[in-house]
């Protein structure tokens, strides 16, 4: 599927193609985030970073 829609990376705040990365509930993540955040481990300082912008994602903007 050839999709030109654009969508802003709940974590960098970027613009990118949708095909570029994952929808996740009502947000998305590019892939670059999504591969940065799959090889963080939990004792790295940018680990808390994430944990909140995915609380973004399901709680919404007031997490």
């Amino acid at each position: 599927m050839n999709d030109n829609h654009e969508h802003k990376c709940n974590i960098c705040n970027e613009q990118k193609a949708e095909g570029q990365g994952i929808r996740v509930v009502s947000g998305f993540i590019c892939e670059t985030c999504e591969e940065e955040m799959v090889r963080t481990d939990v004792k790295d300082a940018k680990y808390p970073f994430f944990i909140h912008q995915m609380k973004q994602i399901f709680l919404g903007e007031n997490a």
